[in-house]
């Protein structure tokens, strides 16, 4: 065995043994220092307990020192022990509707993946579309895209790696090596992420938007179908716009996909005829999809996601152990303390002092507010969760949105769309995750197109504001 001898000098040694800790401590540092400074101008003393919750938030969720989910918990506990709100009203914004409609996606999506419904679709439409590698690289783009549309991103990543993994085993892709391979892998996170914002299935960031502002507003202000009715133009282009920027960094350099067709109408075959509860579940989907559409308003769109699963139950299309292990509970703990801390910013009026304080320089008018706010946006996703970047603007957003005479139902998805439009970094979301720890990619072929295709994301979705978005009510001034 060979050993082998650190001869850094011993400060350097304990600096980078002791990275957690340090960033432990800045964030304490952080909280103590907010909450003992004196009271600035404009701010009330409850506003500045719930702005040190918020900044020992910010460092733990920006450094990673704790898993998503506990910070929020710690807010949860922290907003009541410092006196900012009653333990009561606290845990009170736990329950909010939004938390229980992403339950009932996530368990509706986990429906999917476990009957093996998603998984048959994917197949048969890559082996029934990729006829050569130009085709199967655009049909595995906008498939990832489409499916995204229905599951959160994530999981429509996780379930097709596997599929991509097998296509570029059969072709012989190496690894580092192949335009080809890169290619397919990045299709499949970038489909994903750009999906995920078409509606409130994609991920968990527009549902955190809407209960947040509904917080604020006391009432829903979106339906399923207005809600998409903003973003899908966004998508459109976007879904252009990155199947160019990858076929342009990455051209193709395979001149056949034959063997990786056969490989997939073997596994076609594998699957058989659709079985009963193929259908069953299919079928309930589509209801509920339909319902939250045409009735979603009215019915509640939480109401419906748990009707639905109830009838999947009800009817043993699933049994509870099948789902289980697909919830991700830890990001339903996330969401529940960020909903918590939001209205504890605004309840304190520390998110309007913030808005102030932030965004002031910006205040001239709504178009220059969104311009900045998206800018801001869109750079944090790429370093941070974009569930924790939702957190964080939307008190910020609404605040401003307050103070310059913005409407607040417009802030939701001028935060929620543009934190969803990471493609630079693995850390911005789990899909490019997913696509890096492939070993096809290294980190210059996320960073550089990603980073060129987020700044074409963040002038779409400006044009959009401007172009577009004034045909639904809205018109920046």
């Amino acid at each position: 065995m060979d050993i082998v001898v650190d001869t850094r000098p011993l400060w350097i040694v304990l600096v980078s043994r002791s990275g957690r800790a340090l960033s432990m401590m800045l964030g304490l540092a952080a909280f103590v220092i907010v909450l003992w400074l004196p009271t600035p101008t404009g701010l009330s003393p409850e506003g500045q307990r719930a702005l040190a919750v918020f900044a020992l938030c910010v460092s733990y969720w920006m450094l990673n020192v704790l898993p998503l989910m506990i910070t929020s918990l710690m807010a949860i506990a922290l907003i009541p022990l410092t006196g900012v709100m009653t333990s009561a009203d606290t845990y009170a914004l736990f329950g909010n509707s939004a938390v229980f409609f992403i339950l009932g996606a996530f368990i509706l999506a986990a429906c999917l993946m476990k009957s093996g419904l998603s998984t048959r679709m994917s197949l048969v439409v890559l082996e029934r579309f990729g006829h050569t590698p130009h085709r199967l690289l655009a049909s595995t783009f906008f498939l990832n895209a489409a499916m995204a549309f229905f599951m959160s991103e994530h999981a429509v990543a996780a379930m097709t790696f596997p599929i991509i993994a097998e296509i570029v085993g059969v072709l012989g892709l190496r690894p580092g090596g192949s335009n080809f391979g890169k290619a397919l892998f990045l299709a499949m996170a970038w489909g994903s992420t750009i999906g995920g914002v078409a509606t409130l299935l994609g991920g968990g960031r527009a549902p955190l938007a809407l209960a947040v502002l509904e917080q604020v507003t006391g009432s829903p202000t979106y339906t399923f179908l207005s809600w998409s009715l903003y973003a899908l133009p966004i998508v459109a282009v976007m879904l252009v716009a990155g199947y160019l920027v990858i076929v342009w960094w990455f051209p193709v350099d395979i001149e056949s996909v034959a063997d990786a067709r056969t490989a997939l109408a073997e596994k076609v075959d594998e699957l058989g005829r659709m079985r009963s509860d193929e259908k069953g579940i299919a079928v309930v989907m589509l209801a509920t999809i339909a319902t939250w559409i045409a009735f979603g308003n009215s019915l509640g769109l939480a109401n419906v996601a748990i009707a639905a699963i109830v009838v999947l139950f009800a009817a043993k299309l699933v049994v509870w152990r099948d789902v289980e292990d697909y919830v991700n509970w830890g990001i339903i703990l996330m969401y529940g303390g960020a909903i918590c801390l939001g209205a504890a910013l605004d309840k304190s009026g520390a998110a309007l002092w913030m808005a102030h304080s932030a965004l002031g320089p910006w205040a001239e008018s709504s178009r220059l507010v969104i311009l900045a706010m998206s800018a801001v946006t869109w750079l944090l996703t790429e370093a941070m969760s974009n569930s924790a970047v939702v957190a964080l603007m939307m008190p910020v957003g609404l605040g401003i949105a307050k103070d310059v005479g913005l409407p607040l139902a417009i802030i939701a998805p001028a935060v929620a769309i543009p934190a969803g439009l990471a493609f630079a970094f693995p850390i911005g979301t789990p899909s490019n995750a997913i696509a890096y720890s492939s070993g096809y990619l290294k980190l210059r072929d996320l960073f550089v197109p990603g980073l060129l295709l987020g700044l074409i994301a963040w002038v779409v979705f400006n044009l959009t504001v401007s172009v577009y978005w004034p045909l639904l009510g809205f018109r920046p001034m």
